[in-house]
């Protein structure tokens, strides 16, 4: 027999879970634009890089006990929005503006910005002069970290609703926006008509091009504030080139799972953030292999979603007709 501690273990869940929502958020409303993005990993670690850039040299310019919370805050948060907005552009710059190959310029827009992440975050390092590859930015995550009044004083309750920063609130309000607009508004409708078909939504008179820019621009700076998350709360600002590991990936994963609906994120990214530390609750002895064999299943449980959908054929449970598709106008 073994303790498995449920309050402790949801809070980790959500924690764990909150960069999938963001990054699945922002996919799903570049998806619905007709753009596969599978550039979000790279650029949820650009968003991460970005913001622990702002953080270092504001830290740096001000001792910590005059620091001030909202600029604190604010910084980090702008460079993490600019940084994951400019490969956001460069990304439609690419598939929209020269119809690049989607699958080919996602990737290597992955590989790109993991490798700038390393390169600045390596240069910090230097700057530090740490004698561990890592840069520590406790005075800034502090504020990013701090828990709704009551947290501590209010049991489980607390614990379970109460004990996150405000960014893991802020994923919720985000996502829960994302599918009202998708679903109850008439920008909502036009951004999914150019995902079905940007021919017929361009004979209509909407602009394809406006659209396609928007939703992947604003998709990538919600993810980038994924990375943000991670490396500030989730990881009480701490940056280690390399750390964030495959969760850009399980990100794109969930996009699947929850059928392109940013509202079933929500409770699916805690599912999906669940499965990813339950080798750190089950019992598994010594074998790293079958610790391994956990974090699998998240891709394992999103195949077996991607078969039950594709076999049902319902075309509301299907991703946007002309997903990854590039559009030549004058082939309308």
């Amino acid at each position: 027999m073994f303790d498995f501690d449920i309050v402790s273990f949801i809070p980790r869940a959500v924690m764990q879970g909150i960069p999938l929502l963001y990054g699945s958020t922002g996919e799903i409303l570049t998806e619905k634009s007709g753009n596969l993005n599978l550039g979000i990993p790279g650029i949820m670690y650009v968003g991460g890089i970005c913001g622990v850039i702002g953080a270092f040299f504001y830290e740096q310019a001000v001792p910590a006990d005059q620091m001030s919370g909202f600029l604190a805050i604010l910084i980090p948060m702008l460079c993490s929005l600019l940084g994951s907005l400019l490969m956001g552009l460069l990304y439609c710059f690419l598939t929209v503006t020269l119809r690049a190959n989607q699958n080919v310029t996602g990737l290597t827009m992955t590989t790109f910005g993991v490798g700038i992440g390393n390169f600045f975050g390596g240069s910090l390092i230097k700057l530090t002069n740490s004698e561990v590859p890592s840069i520590a930015l406790s005075s800034t995550s502090l504020y990013f970290k701090t828990t709704l009044p009551g947290a501590s004083s209010t049991g489980w309750f607390g614990q379970l609703f109460l004990s996150y920063g405000f960014l893991a609130y802020a994923a919720i309000i985000i996502a829960l926006g994302a599918s009202y607009f998708l679903n109850h508004t008439r920008p909502g409708l036009h951004l999914r008509a150019v995902g079905e078909s940007a021919s017929t939504a361009d004979a209509a008179g909407i602009n394809v091009t406006k659209y396609k820019y928007l939703a992947t621009c604003i998709g990538s700076m919600i993810a980038g504030l994924g990375g943000l998350y991670y490396v500030m709360d989730y990881a009480n600002g701490v940056w280690s080139n390399n750390a964030f590991g495959d969760r850009g990936w399980l990100a794109i994963a969930l996009v699947i799972f929850t059928i392109w609906r940013p509202n079933v994120s929500i409770l699916a990214s805690i599912l999906f953030g669940g499965l990813y530390i339950l080798n750190i609750y089950l019992p598994t002895g010594a074998q790293m292999a079958v610790k391994e064999l956990y974090k699998m299943l998240p891709y394992v449980i999103t195949l077996v979603v991607l078969i039950i959908v594709s076999l049902r054929k319902k075309r509301e449970d299907q991703p946007p007709a002309s997903l990854g598709l590039s559009y030549f106008r004058e082939e309308r």
